[in-house]
């Protein structure tokens, strides 16, 4: 049997908000009326956003909400966030460049080879160097910043 989750629910698991964007109807979606409770929360977290602020080669700053999951890149251009990702996210190319934050730098998965030699073509490079579309939003993204570097251009 199917049935919707509504905010009374998420009150009861004592979940601190509704995901944002994906509400229908004020209900979030079908679930198995069987399914355990911890099943419930990984789906809600699923859906869960961090605050992100990116900075722009300009200084100019933006702030944003990130799905955790998605990857910088793409977070950045659905913020309409000059990011440019020419490869589309394919490791071919080092147009998505960004710096991090050195503690969150140093928390951040070991980069591949391949991402290595694609930030030896970055502008200014840096050691927090890393390229957005390898780099997946984590709840330990909260309240960072990310800095665009000048592609000069």
């Amino acid at each position: 049997m199917l049935r919707f989750l509504n905010r009374s629910l998420f009150r009861k698991l004592k979940v601190p908000s509704l995901p944002t964007g994906r509400i229908t109807h004020r209900k979030t979606a079908y679930l198995s009326t069987e399914v355990p409770d911890a099943r419930i929360v990984k789906l809600y977290r699923s859906f869960s956003t961090v605050t992100i602020t990116y900075i722009e080669p300009n200084g100019e700053e933006t702030e944003v909400e990130a799905e955790i999951g998605k990857n910088v890149l793409d977070i950045a251009q659905d913020n309409n966030i000059e990011l440019e990702g020419a490869c589309g996210g394919e490791l071919a190319c080092a147009t998505c460049h960004v710096v991090f934050e050195k503690d969150l730098y140093d928390n951040l998965p070991e980069k591949e080879e391949e991402e290595e030699d694609m930030l030896d073509l970055a502008f200014e490079l840096t050691e927090t160097s890393r390229l957005g579309c390898q780099i997946k939003v984590r709840e330990d993204f909260s309240g960072t910043t990310v800095r665009i570097p000048d592609d000069g251009f």
